[in-house]
This record gives C-alpha cells, structure tokens and sequence, in this order.
C-alpha cells in the first residue's frame, strides 16, 4: 500500500523523522491558554493527528518518535491521573456524566505522546523549552505593562478580537470591577496567572541562565517574581520560592541566594507599604499567627473550613471517593458550618484546594495509591537517569514537581485547565528525560 504523502520517509511528518511539527504544535495550545476553547481545539486536533498517524503506519516507526521507556512513562503517569477518575465515577451522584467526562479524558493520552515527543530529540527540545520560555517572558512583560497601565495590551487586543467575532467581551463589567490583583494577559475573569507563570518560570529562568548567566537569571527572576508577588495568588508565591531555590543554587551558591531571597523581602515590604491591595493579602496571611482556629481560617481564606469538608467526604467514601470533580455536589453535606456565610462568597466550595485532600476525597484511597505509584516511577526514573539526561530535563522536572509540590494550596487537578497543564508537564518531564538522544 502506498503511504500518504504525509507518511512518507522524507516528510517531516513521517514518524520515521519524528514529528517535526510537534513542538509547534505544543506551543500554539499553551500559547492560546487565554483563549480556552481554542486551546482546547487545538490539543483536541493533535491528539486526533497523533493517533491518525499512528494508526495509518500500524505504530510502526514508533522508536523514531520515542524511546521505548519514554513511550511507558508517559502511558504511566497517564493512567495513574486518569484510572482513579474512573474509579471513581461508580459512586459519583451522577454516574453516567461522570463515565462520559471519564472516557473523554482519553483525549489527553495521543496529545501527552505528541508533547513528549516535541523533546524527544535535542532540536525538537531546544524549540520547546525556548518557546515556552519566551511565552514566560512574554507574559511578563505584558504584565509589567499592565502595571504601569492598568490594562494588559495582550488581553486588549485578544478582547478585542472576541468582540469583532462575536459581539461579547471575554469578561464582564462585573469581573472587571472587582479585579483585585494583577490579571495580565490571562484577564480579570481567570486570575490564574501568578500560579500559571510560577509553574511556567523554570523554563524561562533555565534557558536566561544558560544564555546570559548570573545577570540573566538574576533580572529574569525579578521580572517574574514581582508579576507573581502582584498576581496575588499566594499559593503562587511558594511555588516560586521553590523554583529560585532549586534553579538559583546551582548557578549563585547558597551565599548570592540568600541575597536574592533579602532582595525579596526588601520588595514585600515597598509592596506592602504602597499597594492596598498586596496590604490587605499580607495582613490575612499574618492571622494565621493567631492561636485560634478562626485566625487561620481568616489566613487561608476559608480553606480550613473546605478541608474539613474533604475530610467528611474521605470518611464516608474511603475506597474511591465522591467522585473526580463532584467536590461541590457533596460540599453541603459536609460543611461543617452550614449557617454561616463562607469566606471566597456565596456557592459551595468547588474542589479542595490542596492536592492530596482533592484526590482522597474525590478518588479515594485508591487514587491516591494510583498517584504516588506514578510518582515513584517518574522519580525512579529520575533516580536512574544518566547525569546528561537529568541537565536535560530539569527545567520540566523542576516545574512539575513545584506545581504537584504538596505542602501547598493548588487549583482543581481534575479540572481541564490545571489537569491539562499538569499532564503537559508530566510529558514534557517523560519525554525529556527519556529522550532519544540516548539511543
């Protein structure tokens, strides 16, 4: 049988060449994450393309794309994300929506083969990382800017698109009005671009380090850092304290880092001192000084009344929880304070807001034995690579572990923002790290 033009050896989307259109590909949908339907398009299309491909040539040529181990760990931590969302969805109040949402998220599985061969060869790797990085870097300017402006130009312009398209803005006057931390290009209705650009950081910071040194990374990690400490998302904050901490090490020594980190300070205090808004963030975070529940409460703004909940949910549904994503169903049976109005406003609290919690309550003794299973490969995997491999991947490793890191607050990982940018990372760490170089 004759192969599509598109298959054939000298095509550079032949899996005999590898997908040379991979890292494009992965870069448009992190780049559209403001626009999230479209990124969900696009991870949709390359999955569909992937698995087309494949499919078209019987799988063969699939050592071309990825090392056989890369080809297991990436499978691997899949399935150790999605099997307990399926587990899980037999006790769901609603079961036949949960089974649909379950066999949908099967569409992650050709695209995170696709990501994870974007940095299967040392090309392919460097477009990557590069190209996230300038994202980063990107963003954050576009953030400095909306300092300075009080509107992000990237978020204007795509707004603007979105009403030449469709007659409605991305946000409402609402949204807008009770915008209380800086948005950049993400917006004021999806203020999620502190933990975004925490979790992003590694890459940028890697790659200014390896071009322009300690003055590099050193600007580097101001920009981002004070778009971070404005963004406001406090969770943000020690995810990238983790990020300098791992990345500056080995470039400044403990000595220059600690320097870094008083700069840091000397910058919480000018912030506190002329933002109301980064005031305010500071005064509740000192409540949790206080010795009573209430004061900590205050601090984590609700959050220890959500983990109570989360508790009462293991309780009562130990094996394989209440259901990946059915937090808020179940969140008013388990409220342990019922009469009195919450802290984040009206509605049920949406998911448990750390990570551990989340999937104990929502999948169970079983999810959680299903994720550190896939933790432990993905570190044995760590433990046994090469010392070229492990430089290769650390900017991946290092943004996965920050964004999973569990001694800290977390968005939703079974949501299909914050599950799809973990998963993304999960591949980019799988791919890397068991590259092809190796072969």
């Amino acid at each position: 049988m004759t192969l599509p033009r598109a298959l054939h050896a000298d095509s550079p989307m032949a899996p005999e060449h590898g997908w040379r259109w991979a890292p494009a590909w992965v870069l448009t949908f992190v780049a559209l994450w403001p626009a999230a339907g479209y990124a969900e398009a696009i991870m949709v299309l390359g999955a569909l393309a992937a698995i087309v491909q494949l499919l078209m040539v019987r799988f063969r040529g699939g050592t071309r794309l990825l090392s056989g181990p890369a080809w297991a760990l990436t499978s691997v931590m899949f399935f150790a994300y999605w099997t307990p969302q399926l587990l899980s969805s037999f006790d769901a109040l609603d079961a036949k929506h949960a089974f649909y949402k379950t066999a949908t998220g099967l569409r992650y599985l050709p695209f995170l083969w696709l990501v994870a061969s974007a940095v299967a060869n040392e090309h392919g790797r460097r477009t990557t990382f590069n190209g996230l990085a300038i994202i980063g870097a990107i963003w954050t300017v576009d953030a400095l800017l909306q300092v300075d402006s009080g509107t992000s130009p990237l978020f204007w312009g795509i707004d603007q698109i979105k009403q030449l398209i469709s007659g409605r803005s991305m946000c409402t006057a609402a949204d807008v009005a009770v915008l209380d931390r800086l948005s950049g290009i993400l917006g004021p209705c999806n203020l999620k671009l502190g933990v975004v650009l925490a979790s992003l950081s590694p890459f940028a910071l890697f790659a200014v380090a390896k071009r322009f040194g300690l003055l590099g990374w050193s600007l580097a990690a101001a920009a981002i850092g004070m778009v971070i400490l404005l963004a406001g998302a406090r969770a943000a904050w020690l995810t990238y304290t983790l990020v300098l901490v791992f990345s500056g090490w080995r470039l400044l020594g403990w000595k220059k880092l600690l320097g870094v980190f008083a700069f840091g300070a000397a910058t919480l205090v000018v912030l506190t001192l002329f933002s109301p808004q980064f005031q305010e963030r500071i005064q509740r975070t000192a409540h949790v000084l206080t010795a009573d529940e209430s004061g900590v409460d205050v601090a984590l703004s609700g959050r220890t009344r959500i983990w109570r909940a989360a508790t009462c949910m293991i309780g009562e549904h130990p094996i394989n929880g209440v259901g990946a994503r059915n937090f808020r169903e179940e969140f008013p049976a388990c409220d342990p304070s019922p009469d009195i109005s919450p802290a984040w406003g009206d509605g049920p609290a949406h998911h448990a807001h750390q990570i551990v919690l989340e999937i104990l309550s929502e999948t169970g003794a079983i999810g959680l034995l299903l994720w550190l299973a896939g933790a432990a490969l993905a570190w044995r995997a760590w433990r046994y690579a090469t010392p070229e491999a492990r430089d290769r991947a650390r900017p991946a490793m290092l943004a996965l572990g920050v964004t999973v890191f569990p001694l800290n607050t977390h968005l939703a990982f079974y949501s299909t923002f914050w599950g799809g940018l973990t998963l993304l990372l999960a591949a980019l760490y799988s791919g890397s790290l068991l590259a092809r170089d190796d072969d």
